[in-house]
């Protein structure tokens, strides 16, 4: 674990040539998760996992020639450690005139370094940018809630601005249960910012769940109200889904972000109270990343 005085946010950057994994600095997801896991608790309220795309991955061949690449990193949410993104960036960029045999011999350099960083084995594809063809679409699934017509006063985030409402006559009713309905919700209006720097993170969210039905306008005041909070996108992540857990009770719910790209990576992360295959499905790009 390093000092938080090391890590190289908010500070002038000096850009070296060499390979450096020291570079990478590690993030300790335990003190944002310590306000909603029970005391001396190990079990997570969730699944889920990290996805990151890179797209300024590049490094000398064999014969010193360039090559370039995207990068699409996952991560286990049960990682002791996240990875601090600009420390990320200055690790890859560490890479640009570093030779390797070949795009496996990286590869099997990168999965090392960072795996030992995160605490935890880290999953990557590494793919020539000739032969990238990324999944992209301009919304996700679902209704967008962008186009309530709301009164907002409220940029601190607020989790008793969030409330539920009695099932509508046009609800989508689970059969068995009346009280119940199912929908998938989104919003392009999520926006917080860097702990650190103070800059701003633009974001997408995409909230599925079963349960009493929640109150739309009351979701979107809620998201809208991160607008001045500070904090990582994967704590963000989390204490959105525990937020909604606490204050609606769904029986199901599963929490999508897609962060703007920013210096080269895209962070996007999925909690869900559904058990998940690892690393089943990829969190693919949205239009503006």
């Amino acid at each position: 674990m390093k000092d938080s005085a090391e890590n190289p946010l908010g500070k002038q950057t000096q850009y070296d040539q060499g390979y450096d994994p020291t570079l990478l600095f590690p993030i300790s997801r335990t003190d944002s998760r310590s306000v909603f896991m029970e005391k001396g608790g190990s079990v997570l309220p969730f699944a889920g996992y990290d996805f990151w795309n890179a797209y300024e991955v590049s490094w000398l061949n064999r014969k010193g020639k360039p090559e370039v690449a995207v990068a699409q990193f996952r991560f286990e949410i049960e990682t002791s450690f996240i990875i601090e993104s600009k420390s990320f960036k200055l690790y890859l960029n560490s890479l640009n005139q570093e030779c390797f045999e070949s795009i496996e011999a990286l590869k099997k350099v990168i999965v090392n370094d960072l795996s030992v960083c995160a605490s935890s084995p880290v999953h990557l594809d590494l793919i020539p940018v000739s032969k990238y063809t990324p999944t992209c679409f301009s919304n996700p699934v679902g209704y967008c809630l962008d186009q309530l017509d709301i009164f907002v006063d409220q940029y601190q985030t607020d989790p008793t601005i969030l409330t539920t409402e009695q099932n509508e006559a046009n609800s989508d009713v689970l059969q068995g249960n009346e009280s119940q309905i199912s929908e998938t919700l989104f919003s392009h209006l999520l926006r917080s910012n860097c702990p650190i720097t103070g800059q701003p993170d633009w974001g997408t969210i995409q909230i599925s769940y079963q349960g009493e039905k929640i109150d739309h306008a009351s979701l979107l005041r809620y998201i809208i109200s991160y607008r001045v909070h500070s904090g990582y996108h994967e704590q963000i992540t989390e204490q959105i889904f525990t937020d909604l857990i606490s204050r609606c009770r769904p029986s199901q719910l599963t929490v999508q972000t897609w962060f703007v790209r920013r210096g080269g990576l895209d962070i996007n992360c999925l909690r869900s109270t559904e058990k998940l295959a690892p690393f089943s499905e990829l969190l693919p790009s949205l239009s503006r990343q």
